[in-house]
């Protein structure tokens, strides 16, 4: 699934496909976002790590990820 973190003051997202199901995704960011000092932590199918400070998270999007498809339509 995708996941967009949108950050304050940046004006690009974050933007990773992660393995974790949306429900994980949406724990996390609520138990990130109870704490003062929080830290949003995510992981991505290749195995990078996100960590993002919670109080400078300005919204956060949880999608399927698109299936690309490779190739060419003869016509």
């Amino acid at each position: 699934m995708e996941v967009k973190i949108g950050v304050l003051h940046t004006p690009r997202e974050i933007v990773l496909e992660s393995v974790q199901t949306p429900a994980e995704v949406e724990e996390r960011v609520a138990t990130a976002l109870k704490s003062v000092d929080g830290q949003l932590a995510l992981s991505d199918e290749r195995g990078r790590k996100v960590i993002v400070p919670a109080n400078l998270i300005a919204y956060i999007e949880i999608a399927q990820a698109d299936v690309r498809r490779v190739g060419f339509v003869a016509g």
